[in-house]
C-alpha cells in the first residue's frame, strides 16, 4: 500500500473505531513533531487505539502491510523522537489513559501508557501516596519510560528505571508480553523491563505499566540560596549529599537563567548562581536538617538563605523552576530553544558547566543553564532565532562540543532526554563499537523488519539517509 493511500484510514477504522483514527494536515503536523529544533517528519495517518488487544490488531495490520509505527505520547520529547522520518503509523496512545489500580499496602499502581503525570498525581495525592518522578511537563507515562525520563526528585527517588516495576508490551509479532510480576524483587530470569525503559518505541509498544509508589512526608521545607560561582554551588550539592542531608531536590541554575526566571515570575532574588533545595521526612528531621542545610550552605558562601514551609509557597518555587524553559524563550520574544542535556560524574559537573559557559560566552549565544545538580545532570537552553541558519549552526557546534567533552569526563550525551535522531551519532564514542553491536542484535531479535520506530537510537543505513527520510 502506498503512502498516505485513501484505504489507510478504512483499514484502521476497521479496528479502532472511525472517530479513532486521522489524516488531517494538522493532526500529521502534531504527530509529525514534537518540542525539539529537529525537521518535523509526517506519519501517513494517526491511529488511536483503546486497548492492548487494538494494537496487536494495529501491530498485525502494519507488518501485513509493511508500515512502520512510532508510539506517540503527548509530544514534549526533545531529540525528535515522535518523527516519522519513514512515514507509516503514528500510533497515539493518549485514549488509553485509565488508571487500572493504585494498591496503598503495596505501594504500587496499574496505568495504561496514555495516563499523563499531573492526572496520576491528583489521583494519588487523596490517597497519601505520590509517584515521583517529575520531568516537568505533563508527559505521558508511557513516553516517560520510554526515554528513561527522570527530574528534579531524581537525587532521593531514582529515574524512571528505578520506579517502574512491571510492563505489558507487544511486541512485533504481535505477542504480549509481561516482563515480570509485582513483587518488589525478582531474580528470575533476564531483566526484560529495564530493556523496554529507554528504548524509545524501538523494541514494542508498551501498553500497560506499574509504577512504584511513595509515602507523602509527613513535611516538606523548600530553600532558595544563591552563591558567588557556579563551582561554589556544585560544591555545596556535593557536601550535602556527602553529610547524609537528605535533600529530595538540589536545582541549579546559573545567573542567566536565574535572571530570566525572576524577570518572568517577578521573584524577589539574587540574579546569581542559585540552588532550589527541597527536603523530605518527618517534622522534626526536616527540621533539623533545614538547619544543618543552612549552616553547610553559608560555609560556601551562600547568600539571602530564603526558606518556604507553605504548601502554595513551595509550588510557586517549583512552578517558576519547571517553567525555565519559557523565561529561557522570553529573553528574545520569537526565539525557539535548541535543548540540550548531559549528565557527568558529580565531581566533574563544576569543571563541566563552567567550560560550558565559557564556551556560550564566545559564540555570541544566549543560552542559560540549569540542572539537577543532586545527580551530576545540566540543561543548555540555547535561544536562536529561527530565521538566522548562522545562529542554528553555532548552536549545533556548541552542543557537539557539550556532548563530547561529558563523554569525556565519562559522562553522557543524555542524562534524561534520550537519543532519538538528534543523538544518534554520538552512541558509539559513548560506549564503544562493541556495545552498539549488541544493541543492534537486541534491535534486529525484537524487531527484524524495523517497524518500531525505524531511525532512532540505532537507525539502519535506509532511515539514517537524509535522502530516505520523510520530512513534512
Amino acid at each position: 500500500m502506498s503512502a498516505r493511500d485513501p484505504e489507510l484510514a478504512p483499514t484502521f477504522a476497521a479496528i479502532v473505531g472511525e472517530d479513532a483514527v486521522a489524516t488531517s494536515p494538522s493532526e500529521l503536523l502534531r504527530h509529525g513533531s514534537d518540542e525539539s529544533y529537529h525537521q518535523p517528519a509526517l506519519p501517513d495517518i494517526v491511529v488511536y487505539p483503546h486497548s492492548t488487544d487494538e494494537v496487536v490488531r494495529v501491530v498485525a495490520e502494519c507488518r501485513r502491510l509493511s508500515l512502520p509505527i512510532v508510539p506517540f505520547g503527548a509530544g514534549t520529547s526533545l531529540e525528535g523522537h515522535v518523527t516519522a522520518v519513514l512515514g507509516g503509523i503514528s500510533l497515539d496512545m493518549t485514549r488509553m489513559n485509565r488508571i487500572v489500580e493504585v494498591r496503598i499496602p503495596d505501594l504500587d499502581v496499574t496505568v495504561e501508557p496514555g495516563v499523563t503525570r499531573l492526572q496520576l498525581d491528583a489521583a494519588l495525592r487523596p490517597e497519601g501516596v505520590f509517584f515521583p518522578v517529575d520531568p516537568g511537563a505533563d508527559s505521558t507515562v508511557g513516553g516517560m519510560i520510554s526515554t528513561g525520563a527522570s527530574g528534579t526528585t531524581t537525587v532521593r527517588y531514582g529515574t524512571m528505571r528505578e520506579n517502574v516495576v512491571s510492563l505489558t508490551v507487544v511486541l512485533a509479532d504481535g505477542a504480549v508480553v509481561r516482563t515480570r510480576s509485582r513483587a518488589r524483587k525478582s531474580s528470575a530470569g533476564y531483566d526484560l523491563t529495564q530493556l523496554f525503559v529507554g528504548a524509545e518505541g524501538t523494541l514494542g509498544v508498551i501498553t500497560e505499566a506499574v509504577l512504584r509508589l511513595h509515602p507523602t512526608p509527613e513535611a516538606m521545607t523548600a530553600a532558595v540560596c544563591s552563591f558567588p560561582s557556579v563551582r561554589r554551588a556544585v560544591e555545596c550539592v556535593i557536601a550535602t549529599i556527602q553529610m547524609g542531608i537528605g535533600v529530595a531536590r538540589a536545582e541549579l541554575l546559573d545567573e542567566v537563567q536565574m535572571g530570566a526566571v525572576i524577570r518572568r515570575h517577578q521573584l524577589a532574588y539574587a540574579e546569581a548562581p542559585t540552588l532550589f533545595f527541597e527536603l523530605h521526612g518527618s517534622r522534626s528531621a526536616v527540621e533539623e536538617q533545614e538547619d544543618e542545610l543552612r549552616s553547610l550552605a553559608e560555609t560556601f558562601g551562600a547568600r539571602d538563605f530564603v526558606r518556604a514551609t507553605d504548601e502554595r509557597e513551595r509550588r510557586r518555587l517549583w512552578e517558576a523552576r519547571h517553567r525555565a524553559y519559557e523565561a529561557a524563550l522570553a529573553m528574545r520574544p520569537g526565539a525557539r530553544g535548541l535543548l540540550t542535556d548531559v549528565c557527568v560524574p558529580l565531581s566533574r559537573l563544576a569543571e563541566c558547566v563552567e567550560a560550558t559557559r565559557h564556551d556560550i560566552d564566545a559564540s555570541g549565544l544566549t543560552a542559560p543553564i540549569v540542572g539537577h545538580a543532586g545527580d551530576g545532570n545540566f540543561h543548555v537552553i540555547l535561544v536562536i532565532d529561527p530565521n538566522r541558519p548562522d545562529e542554528l549552526d553555532r548552536a549545533k557546534h556548541l552542543s557537539e562540543r557539550l556532548v563530547r567533552r561529558a563523554i569525556e569526563m565519562d559522562g553522557t550525551s543524555t542524562g534524561e532526554h534520550g537519543v532519538g535522531i538528534g543523538k544518534r551519532s554520538f552512541l558509539e564514542l559513548e560506549h564503544g563499537p562493541a556495545a552498539v553491536e549488541l544493541m543492534r542484535s537486541i534491535k534486529r531479535s525484537f524487531d527484524p523488519d524495523n517497524r518500531f520506530n525505524p531511525g532512532k537510537i540505532l537507525p539502519d543505513q535506509a532511515s539514517a539517509d537524509p535522502a530516505y527520510t520523510r520530512a513534512g
